[in-house]
């Protein structure tokens, strides 16, 4: 039933707080102190704070996740992981727009939707829970929600690279990770030609050739893709 009272919330979401206050000032939107001078804070110091607690948890977790992605992956990983539609849509998992406090004019314009709000109610909550059950309890909370997100990250062909997106697949459907494995070199020194096979696990084998290591293995990424889209 809408609105979710705090209470509600907590039931819904599966979350709990030791200190009330914290849940009700992540929960209220600073409109809804123009209308109800009695409130005393409104969420968005929190915001600042779950903001930062999710990069930092957010970075650490694809960094121990993915070893053999490179820096540039890793950077675009975490920003597909922390925007404001992903942020927005873990939000709308947990009914978190029907639980804000906010004001009339904002409530009637479809703020309980609206993604920006909701990105920062919930940094907020993320730092609510922060201050109140320490960092583990914000990892507890979004380390799946992370799990989930990547599978969906890995569909998207702009974000990363084949190894990228092949070593994302192997460890959210398999819970193993690509080895790579030099199997020749040849030609002269200035135009050598590798072959690189990649493995995963004894369900996914592939070769690729290139002129370089890391270009051997790309291709040999990219052939091991196209063998799993063949299998689905």
């Amino acid at each position: 039933m809408w609105p979710l009272t705090p209470e509600e919330f907590l039931q819904v979401s599966g979350l709990s707080f030791k200190d009330p206050s914290l849940l009700r000032r992540a929960l209220t939107h600073r409109s809804y102190l123009n209308e109800h001078p009695d409130a005393v804070e409104d969420n968005e110091r929190l915001e600042y704070l779950g903001d930062a607690a999710l990069d930092f948890i957010t970075a650490a977790w694809i960094y121990n996740r993915f070893p053999e992605m490179d820096e540039g992956g890793l950077t675009r990983l975490r920003s597909a992981l922390v925007r404001t539609e992903q942020l927005a849509a873990f939000a709308q998992e947990i009914r978190l727009g029907e639980a804000l406090f906010l004001g009339k004019g904002e409530a009637t314009t479809g703020g309980r939707e609206r993604q920006a709000l909701l990105c920062g109610a919930f940094e907020a909550l993320m730092g609510a829970l922060y201050l109140d059950a320490g960092v583990e309890a914000v990892i507890e909370f979004i380390q799946p929600r992370l799990q989930t997100a990547t599978r969906v990250a890995i569909e998207d062909e702009r974000l990363l690279d084949a190894r990228s997106i092949l070593q994302m697949w192997a460890q959210a459907e398999m819970g193993e990770t690509p080895h790579y494995e030099t199997v020749t070199s040849s030609g002269p020194d200035h135009a050598r030609e590798f072959v690189v096979e990649v493995q995963v696990g004894s369900a996914i084998s592939a070769r690729g050739t290139g002129r370089s290591k890391q270009e051997a293995a790309q291709s040999a990424a990219i052939q091991a893709l196209a063998d799993i889209d063949a299998q689905t």
